[in-house]
């Protein structure tokens, strides 16, 4: 489990160039035991807390997710896609999204990411124009679910899954490839908290714990 900084930015204007918000909510929680998009954080879902959030980053926001009942309550800010295929993982989730999207690219996160970072989300944004995927590469191991995708890639994302194969990353040398390195997310989030998800009950209280010491 990794994890992010402090959120304290204000509301910005959306992302120049512009791009789509894909929220990925499709995961079982079988380790957690129970749905981590709804698990409620400073009183709101986890899912609700991260539409709203990335709502300052684009005009077109998409959650992909086969479970639609669940959250047309909450009358989110968002479009509710369904997987193509249901069952296949978060590569069918990319590729769902990433085809629904209205802009060339999309920033790409999983629902259970509480503390995503703004500014350094924009400052990958902002690197798209000459790529066709910026993903976050810290230690050599890489963060496909808080990453930028074009539609340049959804011919290769689908020959993967007519493949049977589930990995996103597995197409990654067959587009133009940016690699944000630990010096760049450190001038935006030197304790890497950016990519702590909740996989597990621990995780929960580290998140939980985490926001009471920082307050937000």
């Amino acid at each position: 489990m990794r994890y992010t900084a402090p959120m304290t930015e204000r509301t910005r204007p959306p992302a120049d160039p512009p791009a789509s918000v894909l929220i990925l909510a499709g995961g079982q929680s079988q380790r957690l035991g129970q749905d981590k998009s709804l698990l409620v954080l400073a009183g709101q879902p986890l899912l609700v807390r991260t539409v709203h959030r990335l709502a300052a980053l684009s005009d077109d926001l998409i959650v992909v997710t086969n479970q639609r009942q669940r959250y047309e309550r909450f009358a989110l800010p968002a479009r509710l896609i369904p997987d193509e295929r249901r069952g296949v993982g978060s590569l069918m989730g990319i590729y769902s999204g990433l085809q629904a999207a209205q802009h060339e690219h999309a920033l790409a996160v999983a629902c259970d990411m509480p503390f995503l970072n703004l500014p350094l989300l924009r400052y990958m944004l902002s690197l798209v124009d000459d790529y066709d995927v910026v993903i976050p590469r810290l230690d050599g191991l890489l963060e496909p679910l808080h990453a930028v995708y074009s539609k340049a890639c959804l011919p290769h994302i689908r020959s993967l899954l007519d493949q049977g194969q589930r990995q996103i990353i597995a197409f990654f040398d067959r587009v133009r490839v940016r690699y944000v390195e630990r010096d760049e997310l450190d001038r935006f989030d030197p304790l890497h908290r950016s990519f702590m998800n909740v996989n597990t009950p621990a995780d929960w209280e580290c998140v939980q714990s985490l926001l009471e010491q920082n307050g937000h």
